[in-house]
């Protein structure tokens, strides 16, 4: 049994695209989307808590202390680094950072105008290589950076990554019965290129499983 003191952060989960990582916040005003619609409503916004936890040895980093009116999305690792989406309301801005646990050191990707998309409504961070994408409500799928990519999708469907010119993504049915199956789109217009019955489930090492 090993205590971990992670500032009172209680659940953790593994970081996408690492073995070695864990990822947990405090969730103060819900997720990106929630936080955003709170500032658009005049109301203060307490930047939320994110840590990581380094397996087997749990030692607790904090990359980046937000200040207010900041909030963090969802991180990733890419490239053996961890990388860190955090949304700026007062400053209108959405930047990338990456942290280095070798260097001790964060540097910051990219900073991008919160302009330039709608809502941060399932705004993620995904790879390869690092992209930050957005699926909205009406059926739209986007790649806001590095390139602007835009293509319509099934309401079912949430995007999973990208392969070279192949991206990957999951849908279900529930008629007759439930099932799931992988739709593998071409990168950049979104033509489907083939349909596997089965559900998706990444393993840790990077392989992909398709329960069928």
């Amino acid at each position: 049994m090993k205590k971990i003191s992670a500032n009172g952060i209680t659940y953790i989960e593994p970081l996408d695209g690492s073995c070695e990582w864990y990822w947990g916040t405090d969730y103060t005003h819900g997720d990106l989307y929630e936080a955003e619609e709170l500032y658009q409503a005049h109301h203060p916004v307490t930047c939320n808590q994110l840590v990581f936890v380094h397996y087997p040895n749990g030692r607790v980093v904090e990359p980046i202390k937000g200040k207010a009116g900041q909030y963090f999305g969802r991180p990733v690792s890419y490239s053996g680094k961890i990388q860190i989406l955090l949304a700026d309301f007062p400053k209108s801005l959405l930047q990338i950072f990456q942290y280095d646990d070798t260097l001790k050191q964060v540097s910051e990707t990219v900073s991008l105008s919160l302009e330039m998309i709608e809502n941060c409504y399932n705004l993620l961070l995904r790879q390869s290589p690092l992209m930050l994408t957005r699926q909205a409500n009406d059926g739209k799928f986007q790649i806001i950076w590095p390139e602007k990519v835009e293509f319509d999708i099934g309401g079912t469907e949430s995007f999973y990554k990208r392969e070279g010119d192949k991206l990957y993504f999951c849908r279900w049915y529930e008629e007759p019965d439930y099932q799931e199956e992988v739709v593998i789109r071409k990168y950049p217009v979104g033509e489907i290129l083939e349909i596997i019955p089965g559900a998706w489930t990444e393993m840790p090492d990077g392989q992909i499983w398709i329960l069928q």
